[in-house]
């Protein structure tokens, strides 16, 4: 198995990627539109954790790291 990164959409469903930058697309998308976006790193072996730079890894947690992703609309730039 591979890591995989999974976001929750707004209308309640989840959506599962095989990649960090296909996951993070879509992160940034639904974050720039005003929401605060999770994405869920699952990670299904230690060496798999370990790869991804996280070194307490639990295999009973459904959940291996959550990162948040938030944007600020910082108004016109001049």
């Amino acid at each position: 198995m591979a890591t995989e990164f999974s976001i929750g959409l707004p209308n309640g469903e989840e959506r599962i990627f095989k990649t960090w930058d296909e996951a993070c697309g879509l992160a940034v998308s639904l974050a720039a539109s005003g929401r605060t976006v999770y994405i869920d790193v699952l990670c299904y072996t230690e060496k798999e954790a370990k790869a991804f730079g996280i070194e307490d890894y639990d295999p009973d947690a459904s959940v291996t790291a959550r990162i948040e992703i938030k944007a600020e609309d910082k108004g016109k730039v001049a």
